[in-house]
This record gives C-alpha cells, sequence and structure tokens, in this order.
C-alpha cells in the first residue's frame, strides 16, 4: 500500500472553521504577529524548536509586505492531516521563490530565502488583488 502524501499547499484549502486569523499594518504590528504565529502554531502541536522557525519565516513574509506593498496583510493559521499550514496575505505582486542565500556582505535579500529554508514547503497563489504566500511544517 503507497504511504498517504499530504496534500501540497496550493491544493489546500483554507478550512475557516479551523483557522485563526490576525491582519498587520504597522512595524509595530509584527511582534504582536509572532506571538500570535507561536501561540498558534505551539497550541496546534508544532514543537518548539519549529515554532521558532515558523515565526522566523512568517515574521520575514509580513516584514516584505510592509516594506515592498500598501494597505499591510493578515496571517491565517490552521492544522490538519498532521500538518501546519500559515498563509501571508497581502495585496503586493507575486513573489519569487527558489533563490539562492545571497552573499554575507549583501545589506538585503535574505527573507525569502530563509523561508524556504525553514519550511517544509512554499507556495505562492493569486487571485485578483491578493497574494497569498502560504507555508507548510510537518506537525
Amino acid at each position: 500500500m503507497p504511504a498517504e502524501r499530504p496534500e501540497t499547499v496550493t491544493e489546500q484549502s483554507v478550512p475557516a472553521h479551523l483557522a485563526d486569523a490576525m491582519s498587520y499594518r504597522v512595524a509595530t504590528d509584527v511582534r504582536a504577529l509572532r506571538g500570535f504565529v507561536s501561540a498558534g502554531a505551539l497550541a496546534r502541536g508544532l514543537p518548539p524548536d519549529r515554532v521558532e522557525l515558523l515565526t522566523l519565516a512568517i515574521s520575514e513574509l509580513a516584514t516584505n509586505t510592509l516594506q515592498h506593498t500598501t494597505g499591510g496583510g493578515r496571517v491565517r493559521i490552521w492544522a490538519e492531516s498532521g500538518q501546519l499550514f500559515c498563509d501571508v496575505v497581502d495585496q503586493g505582486p507575486t513573489r519569487a521563490f527558489g533563490r539562492d542565500m545571497p552573499a554575507a556582505d549583501a545589506i538585503r535579500g535574505r527573507g525569502l530565502a530563509i523561508v524556504e529554508r525553514v519550511c517544509d514547503e512554499v507556495a505562492v497563489l493569486t487571485s485578483p488583488g491578493e497574494t497569498v504566500v502560504r507555508v507548510r511544517l510537518s506537525l
């Protein structure tokens, strides 16, 4: 019997009854957002060392939203089928993943590369007026 394959992040819909959400608009909101993500991930069974990695990834994505878009964004977090999902939703352009880590002396450009390295899967979903970066970590 083949092993059960978890749905990829692009196949996964957001179950409204399971997801918690938080909006952010300014840089000072990021601290509260990190607490929201950490608490939500712990409550859903993500091990503490992985919680720190997820929190770093979402903080990087939210910071990108605030630096490169207008209107802020929102984060959704939920778990099902042994997987934790987290969306960062904003009105920005589609992000390009698959980046090499910038050189040690580079001033910028590490955020998306970090996200890819600390999450099990990352995908970008777009619809009119909305871009979603969805990350998945196994519980």
